[in-house]
């Protein structure tokens, strides 16, 4: 794959920011699109109104009917941070709506696999629920709603993952990006359409007088800490009404009002909570969270965001904590051996197949990870990865989970896949950027050379660009804690939205190792002027020139030490 460095480029005309706005964050959020005030306005009132979600207000009308006939609701999620966080979310604001029988369900990946299957609704068969809600799932779960609605119930399907050619059979879908729907922001979260429907049933609530007989009407902005750790974990463009949602959970979780299962969280995540910013949901909280999914059983986790004893939030807390450092010893032996197989086909592509995807496969690896060891070896050769991993020991079934690159649309590339060879994969979904999908282990050759033909297809042959995007060069006088502070107070950053990057070279001045792995060191700027502290995450001296200056590719950070502050570059690539 060819690889370049390219600054991004600022618009001509039509700067209507503010004045006062620190001359960096201007030029940052000018490449970025920003133009005028209307787009730093992040409080909710600029959010995108309910109504446009088409199918919102039948929903909203079945779920208030049966938290007013006191009807059993079931809330099925999924077993991600974002199924995660809209499950507690919905459970938490329909009891406080009034809601008496609300209970939830998550999926267990090893025993039933993603979403609403037949094989979970065949557990509900005793004592079905009234009315099952799902959370981003479902729209691909036609079976499984079917299933539901044979055995008496009423199905509402919240999602916000790409639909098939047929939907399924509910009474009611909210789905930004269903057939026909006119919502702007195709980017919700799954916990953001869940937070979108709930205000929508409290208006039917309030509209039916069911808040004037004594009963409290809740503030579901209460809850908006767990929107912002759903959308950010799950990777979703954060687009002006997602950077709404996140910056206003951010806002609760610095002020001390998050869930304590969040505070946990983030404290066995050796992050302070007053400094919060997307990337400690992201990086902190986030993995913690899914590592339950992924090695064991989510219903752990959301019951740390359920909790409302701090007592047992910590205690939930560190219990993910331990599994996420177990994840990372899984992770790490996958990652090596998949690198390694990811090299030798890289090697045997050559660069005339650059834009071919790669299929990896190993009969010990765990169906938990595959995603995350897809992921990273994406990022290593800059292609569309696919790592399956079996059902379970032994069984000849396979889960894939697939990574792609800007510039290939990886469902688009399955669904070509599935419309040349029918049944080759038996079940798949997904995004533009990652996929998951299933198969038989002996068809799996099958599948590699059908993906790689579907990848050359939409390519048009042409080899796929990485392009890192900088945000050019800082002057010396620009390395400081103010320009710090100003970028951190711009955000939430996060995908399309990204955080700034900016392009130098630099003598390096001091150099040692701290933490066993990362590279520490004290820095000036190219032809004099400013002296800094940065840190280069897993690397070592000797990845530095020994003589001579460095060009780095780095962010600004703020460091906060004992109370005190200071700027530090967060390098993310040492270009040479």
């Amino acid at each position: 794959m060819k690889r370049q460095i390219r600054e991004r480029e600022l618009p001509a005309a039509n700067d209507r920011l503010p004045e006062p706005l620190h001359p960096v964050v201007r030029r940052v959020l000018l490449a970025r699109g920003v133009t005028g005030p209307e787009s730093l306005d992040l409080g909710l009132r600029g959010m995108q109104p309910p109504g446009l979600l088409a199918g919102i207000d039948h929903a909203a009308a079945l779920i208030a009917d049966a938290v007013q006939q006191d009807r059993s609701i079931l809330v099925v999620g999924d077993f991600d941070a974002d199924g995660a966080t809209g499950t507690a979310l919905a459970v938490l604001a329909l009891e406080a709506m009034g809601g008496r029988r609300v209970a939830f369900r998550v999926p267990n990946r090893f025993e039933f696999g993603y979403g609403l299957t037949a094989g979970l609704v065949g557990t509900l068969a005793e004592a079905p629920p009234d009315l099952l809600v799902t959370v981003d799932s479902g729209i691909n779960c036609n079976a499984g709603v079917e299933a539901a609605r044979g055995l008496g119930c009423r199905v509402v399907v919240t999602d916000h993952h790409l639909p098939g050619d047929v939907l399924p059979p509910a009474d009611a879908i909210v789905n930004p990006n269903q057939p026909g729907d006119g919502f702007p922001s195709k980017a919700l979260a799954g916990v953001g359409v869940m937070f979108y429907l709930l205000g929508a049933v409290r208006s039917t609530l309030r509209e039916r007088g069911w808040f004037a007989a004594g009963r409290r009407e809740p503030q579901l902005a209460q809850f908006l800490d767990l929107v912002a750790l759903g959308t950010v974990a799950d990777l979703v463009p954060l687009d002006h009404n997602n950077r709404i949602l996140v910056a206003q959970g951010l806002e609760r979780i610095r002020r001390g009002l998050a869930r304590p299962g969040i505070m946990a969280l983030l404290r066995h995540g050796n992050r302070d909570y007053r400094y919060a910013g997307a990337a400690d949901l992201g990086f902190a909280v986030g993995p913690r969270l899914n590592a339950a999914g992924r090695l064991e059983d989510m219903a752990a986790g959301i019951r740390c965001l359920l909790t409302a004893d701090p007592d047992e939030a910590d205690r939930l807390a560190a219990e993910l904590d331990a599994l996420n450092r177990r994840r990372k010893g899984l992770q790490e032996e996958m990652q090596q051996a998949a690198l390694a197989q990811a090299r030798a086909a890289v090697e045997t592509l050559g660069d005339a197949a650059a834009g071919s995807a790669i299929c990896l496969f190993d009969p010990g690896w765990h169906q938990g990870i595959v995603g995350l060891v897809a992921s990273r070896v994406k990022d290593v050769v800059h292609r569309p990865v696919v790592a399956f991993a079996p059902e379970e020991a032994g069984s000849e079934r396979l889960k894939g989970s697939a990574r792609s690159v800007r510039g290939l649309h990886i469902r688009d590339a399955l669904a070509l896949v599935d419309a040349r060879h029918p049944r080759l994969m038996q079940a798949f979904g997904g995004h533009a950027m990652a996929a998951g999908l299933s198969l038989d282990a002996a068809r799996l050759p099958e599948f590699e050379a059908a993906l790689d033909a579907a990848v050359t297809t939409l390519l048009g042959g042409e080899a796929l660009t990485e392009t890192v995007w900088t945000d050019g060069s800082l002057a010396a006088d620009e390395l400081s804690l103010e320009t710090s502070l100003a970028l951190e107070r711009a955000g939430p950053w996060g995908q399309r939205f990204p955080e700034p990057l900016f392009d130098d070279s630099f003598d390096v001045l001091e150099r040692r190792v701290v933490g066993g792995s990362h590279l520490k060191m004290v820095v000036e700027r190219q032809g004099g002027g400013a002296v800094v502290d940065a840190i280069a995450f897993n690397r070592l001296p000797e990845d530095l020139p020994q003589r001579g200056s460095v060009r780095l590719l780095y962010r600004l950070g703020v460091n906060r030490w004992r109370g005190n502050e200071s700027c530090q570059l967060m390098v993310e690539e040492i270009v040479g």
